[in-house]
């Protein structure tokens, strides 16, 4: 049931007792000032069950325990302890200075039905809701938006072929187990049950590839032992169909067991070529390989032609003027950059309830399907076009094409209307062999003996645009302005992105969610600490003259004749009556 935090706060609560010492200007001491507005336990209701049960620990203090957890950059674990010993955590929460407010599992829990509901992007909402709040995404602005990408480390192990197949058949052997009845973790159940069906060897050791007596240099033992893996694969893969046939289809064992079959098939055809000779490697890399049994989704990824990663790719819109990070999604490691732009950027509309006016990316956008996709949408896309390259030769953009005369112009100033190809197809100008020839240009332009010809992009016109606009004086304002999405993806970096926490997309989705939060978070609480700096320097002004003017007005330091006791005449000492009216008067 759902748990709820009193409106009322209480007079012994860190935040009443120790705002000050921990500091009001502080991420602390700012979530402190949040309370009941940045996640009100209502909106978490979906999370829970109504009517029965015990009410949980406020899911309000659980949303900030996990902004601060992000924040600071620490483990479940840490992140209880310091819940329950630190007194910025203390303050922030909300808590009495010896509350213990919530277990590790509770945090976990929490944690886990934001992912199982699909509510990884709620907090990062949440923010983008406050910055709405604050007016910085007002209804009547239109956004200029940045889109870039980044890498994002797998969490699963990624092996070769070998330790791939046999991690693959692990996890068939894991399902099986369970389905004779090894109970989850019993692990020297698991081992007997796995020696016994003739699979000792893959969960005796740590590595199949390790503890493999063989001689790596001989090509033969190599082979062999790929073909006993494979034969054990093969073997293991028949016994799991035939496991399923005794199990209700669609059930949840039929699931798991389909799911872990199903992956190794995979990594054997994308790793293994059957061949008259046996089984072997196959050579080069499948298209979409699976690189990591552990975590089926990671993918190897390229983020440069020398830039090589294994692992998901980051993506994230941001508003140029206000650097509020706009929309996230988690890319699959080889995806191409631009896969999910205009899916960024109807994300951007919906959350923050504001018109995106202009998209500015990088030349991994600015190919031309990404611009037509844009066009078609009614949006405005700037974005490098790709540099056209030829050689020693004239390149593409060395000619000027013009489409709406059908006509096609060299450098030599030769021009040709023979257009060829259908409409909407492969199409290109064609100059004359004769032509060509007799041109003083011809050795660094022309490479055979016919004529030159100069292929259309199906995006031609959209791609000139693109090229004259980048020529212009504007597009050094595009330029600059979106370096934004390069400080913003630095600043996700710094909390913690680079290296994914978790397993699977869901989870990954969810960490990038939560770093997004915490970067519009702090930037939000600088700007209420700028917008209050100079309401409290004037206080603090006030205060001051008010504590001066009291002080001045203190009888010893006032002006004029100041009454004095008499003073009594000490034995032996003369005292004069000027002497006397000296005397401070305390």
């Amino acid at each position: 049931m759902l748990g709820k935090r009193s409106p009322q706060r209480g007079l012994f609560e860190a935040d009443a007792l120790y705002a000050d010492f921990v500091g009001r200007a502080t991420f602390y001491g700012w979530l402190a000032a949040q309370r009941g507005e940045l996640f009100p336990d209502a909106l978490f209701a979906g999370l829970y069950a109504h009517g029965w049960g015990r009410p949980s620990v406020p899911p309000s203090m659980l949303a900030t325990a996990l902004v601060l957890q992000t924040y600071a950059g620490v483990s479940d674990d840490e992140a209880t302890q310091r819940a329950a010993y630190d007194l910025r955590w203390k303050v922030a929460l909300g808590v009495e200075v010896d509350a213990r407010p919530f277990a590790k599992s509770t945090l976990q829990e929490f944690r886990a039905q934001l992912v199982v509901h699909e509510e990884q992007r709620r907090l990062f909402e949440e923010s983008l809701a406050l910055a709405k709040r604050r007016g910085k995404l007002a209804r009547h602005r239109q956004l200029t938006v940045a889109l870039d990408t980044t890498p994002m480390l797998g969490r699963g192990a990624v092996k070769d072929t070998y330790n791939l197949l046999a991690d693959g058949i692990v996890a068939v052997l894991r399902v099986l187990a369970r389905q004779a009845g090894v109970a989850r973790g019993d692990s020297a159940g698991f081992s007997a049950w796995a020696t016994t069906a003739g699979y000792g060897r893959y969960v005796d050791g740590a590595s199949l590839k390790g503890g493999a007596a063989i001689d790596w240099d001989d090509r033969a033992a190599r082979e062999r032992f790929l073909a006993e893996i494979v034969g054990d694969a093969d073997r293991l893969l028949e016994r799991a169909r035939v496991a399923r046939g005794t199990l209700e289809a669609g059930s949840t064992e039929d699931a798991a067991l389909a799911e872990a079959a199903g992956l190794l098939g995979r990594v054997l055809c994308q790793d293994v070529e059957r061949r008259e000779s046996g089984p072997a490697i196959r050579p080069g890399t499948a298209p979409d390989r699976v690189v990591s049994v552990h975590d089926p989704q990671m993918r190897h990824g390229r983020k440069s032609s020398r830039k090589r990663f294994d692992g998901h790719k980051a993506a994230v819109a941001v508003d140029t003027d206000e650097q509020l990070i706009t929309a996230v999604d988690v890319l699959a490691g080889n995806a191409s950059d631009n896969e999910d732009a205009l899916d960024l950027v109807e994300q951007t509309e919906r959350d923050t309830g504001c018109a995106v006016g202009v998209t500015q990316a990088d030349c991994a956008y600015g190919d031309g399907p990404t611009r037509q996709a844009f066009a078609d949408a009614g949006r405005t896309l700037h974005a490098k076009a790709p540099v056209m390259t030829n050689g020693d030769r004239f390149p593409k953009t060395a000619f000027a094409i013009d489409l709406s005369a059908g006509s096609c112009t060299c450098p030599g100033g030769q021009t040709t209307a023979d257009l060829r190809g259908p409409p909407g197809g492969e199409q290109r100008f064609v100059f004359a062999a004769a032509t060509c020839a007799a041109c003083p240009l011809r050795a660094t332009c022309v490479a055979g003996a016919g004529g030159r010809t100069v292929a259309l992009h199906p995006q031609e016109a959209l791609l000139q645009e693109a090229r004259a606009f980048q020529a212009s004086p504007a597009f050094a304002d595009v330029r600059r302005r979106r370096q934004t999405a390069e400080h913003r993806i630095a600043r996700l970096v710094q909390l913690g992105i680079r290296q994914a926490r978790y397993v699977g997309h869901a989870k990954t989705l969810f960490q990038l969610a939560m770093a997004a939060a915490v970067a519009n978070l702090t930037l939000l609480a600088a700007a209420d600490a700028a917008r209050t700096a100079p309401a409290a320097a004037m206080a603090l002004l006030s205060a001051l003259f008010m504590a001066l003017t009291a002080l001045l007005a203190r009888p010893w330091l006032a002006t004029g004749p100041r009454p004095c006791y008499p003073v009594q005449p000490v034995r032996g000492c003369t005292h004069s009556a000027k002497t006397a009216a000296f005397r401070p008067n305390f």
